[in-house]
């Protein structure tokens, strides 16, 4: 279903976030773990797209396979890293091809080490890939990132503003933010979008913390996420990950039950291909598939 049709139906989106596996053995446990959200009955389900175009192929199979196997809607995600318009063409031509109505058009990030530098014959920014999009193929949903901390790249927050409008009015649907740990954050980015005249829903980005190592790690995936003093000190007394983990579903939870009362448009649950601490949020969450009180 075209993503601007989910999105107008009543009710809080729920979501999901996955990476194409690279090995056989976690490709199971991915599609077990996909087996056992099926009964949120997602609003719908993204594909990453790995840095510098990395995982393009394995992304590509990932969302064939979930349309083809799944009654999932599915998001690919798309970026002008490491792409040319030759070749983001062919993709989207056989994302069409296979029923696909929605893709996530992003810049994305170079590959580690390295600066980015635009593609020969490629796009700079992500509002030229949804222009692209929308261009070539107008029947596609698309969708953008936010970052509620502020974009790693664009100190100036008016800037920043006045570039994620452009991605809007290129045509995007609506807004999925980067992950976040202080919901004023998130609400501080909602007015600052309204100010700028930007009118499309915002989706929450939640990742909640399952270990200490994952922590550093989301903190340099998200590119600098700031995580409060409060979390922070939870985290460094848990004895074991299996504590740290408690301690980040419950922040999650928290977050998630503030978000649903503020009767945000959707969340979207970054899973990093897990079940268990998703389903933990949401069933305490205590609402039914589509996003109401059970």
């Amino acid at each position: 279903m075209h993503i601007a049709r989910v999105l107008e139906q009543p009710g809080t989106h729920f979501s999901f976030e996955f990476f194409p596996p690279k090995t056989e053995e976690a490709s199971k446990t991915l599609f077990e773990s996909i087996r056992e959200l099926a009964p949120i009955q997602p609003s719908y389900v993204s594909v990453t797209f790995g840095a510098g175009g990395s995982t393009r192929e394995l992304t590509r199979d990932l969302v064939v396979r979930l349309k083809r196997e799944t009654q999932l809607t599915v998001v690919a995600h798309l970026t002008t890293v490491g792409s040319s318009q030759d070749d983001l063409k062919g993709l989207l031509e056989t994302y069409a091809a296979s029923g696909i109505e929605n893709i996530m058009a992003l810049r994305g990030d170079p590959p580690k080490g390295q600066v980015y530098a635009p593609t020969e014959n490629g796009f700079a920014y992500a509002s030229e890939l949804v222009a692209f999009i929308k261009k070539h193929f107008p029947k596609l949903g698309v969708g953008v990132a936010g970052f509620p901390e502020g974009h790693p790249a664009t100190p100036n927050r008016l800037q920043e503003m006045e570039h994620l409008k452009a991605k809007v009015d290129a045509g995007a649907d609506y807004i999925c933010t980067q992950l976040f740990f202080d919901n004023d954050d998130f609400y501080d980015f909602c007015e600052r979008c309204e100010l700028a005249g930007i009118k499309v829903p915002i989706i929450a980005g939640l990742m909640p913390v399952t270990s200490r190592s994952g922590l550093k790690r989301t903190a340099e995936l998200a590119l600098g996420a700031r995580v409060p003093a409060r979390l922070l000190r939870a985290v460094l007394r848990a004895e074991n990950d299996e504590a740290v983990e408690k301690v980040g579903v419950h922040w999650a939870t928290e977050q998630a039950f503030d978000l649903f009362d503020r009767k945000v448009a959707g969340i979207h649950f970054y899973t990093l291909n897990r079940s268990r601490p998703t389903l933990k949020i949401y069933d305490a969450l205590a609402v039914n598939a589509k996003g109401r009180p059970a």
